[in-house]
């Protein structure tokens, strides 16, 4: 689940996006390709030919190469005889019959990980509000690069290197609360409904989930908060985290204390973990 494997379907959402705010009639981009200094052209909309799919575009060539090398946007308003770019690309172009272009990075902790492109038919000049909204579309999948970024890194640390003493194995154990909490406060703010079910599923590896006392379940709110207790955060902490307010945090609490039959917070995660909802 590395950042670099976004689902198509975000960069898509983020070309209609860009369609619809600009009224360009053209737009494609792609994801640079891993470990090489190149970007490939994936996902295409408004387009008449095949002829930009799948076009690997390297870092300094054309349009989108200068905007991968200067790590910034960059426009033309005639693409064929632009004097500002090299011109290896020109043939798939002029099959699409774009002439005015801008190309926008995707830039991640400094690092460019895509292109997103918007054209029209005529050579005319984009205006600010174009740029815009370019670069806002550009920022959608930034995004989502950086939740799936984090992801990545929760999910390393929920795996800990077997411990060598009680100490260390202590420790790692709340390196996994932490991580199973921080996971499932991360779900919320991911649209993919298949990357959220693989971030819910990758909690469930860490907690495998059996009915609790009665035959009653938490509610997921409930287990998030409890997740976040667990980790030793208070009720303001884990309000802040989960961007609620801390009366509701301690409804949450309230309820899940009921269901699990226990009088304390201490006394409801230990019966989570009994029951198998917490790490």
């Amino acid at each position: 689940m590395a950042g670099e494997t976004v689902t198509a379907s975000e960069i898509r959402g983020a070309l209609a996006r860009l369609r619809r705010a600009t009224g360009l009639p053209v737009a494609f981009g792609g994801l640079v390709e891993y470990g090489r200094p190149r970007i490939r052209i994936s996902e295409l909309s408004g387009t008449h030919t095949a002829s930009l799919s799948s076009l690997a575009v390297t870092s300094g060539n054309g349009l989108g190469g200068k905007a991968v090398a200067l790590a910034r946007p960059c426009a033309v308003t005639d693409y064929s005889s632009s004097r500002h770019i090299s011109h290896e690309y020109d043939a798939p172009v002029a099959a699409e019959g774009i002439r005015s272009v801008i190309a926008v990075p995707v830039v991640v902790r400094r690092r460019v990980r895509g292109v997103l492109y918007g054209a029209l038919r005529a050579a005319q000049p984009l205006g600010d509000r174009t740029v815009t909204a370019a670069v806002e579309a550009a920022r959608d999948v930034e995004q989502a690069l950086v939740v799936r970024d984090e992801a990545q890194e929760l999910l390393a640390a929920a795996r800990p290197e077997p411990a060598e003493d009680a100490r260390e194995g202590g420790a790692a154990w709340e390196q996994v609360r932490e991580a199973h909490a921080a996971l499932r406060s991360l779900a919320p703010r991911i649209d993919d409904p298949e990357l959220r079910a693989e971030l819910l599923a990758a909690c469930g590896m860490l907690a495998e989930p059996v009915p609790v006392q009665g035959g009653a379940a938490l509610a997921p709110r409930e287990l998030d908060v409890l997740s976040w207790v667990a980790a030793g955060a208070t009720n303001a902490g884990v309000a802040e985290r989960l961007g609620l307010r801390p009366e509701t945090v301690k409804g949450y609490l309230r309820s899940a204390m009921r269901k699990l039959g226990a009088h304390t917070r201490g006394e409801a995660v230990t019966a989570a973990r009994r029951a198998g909802l917490l790490p």
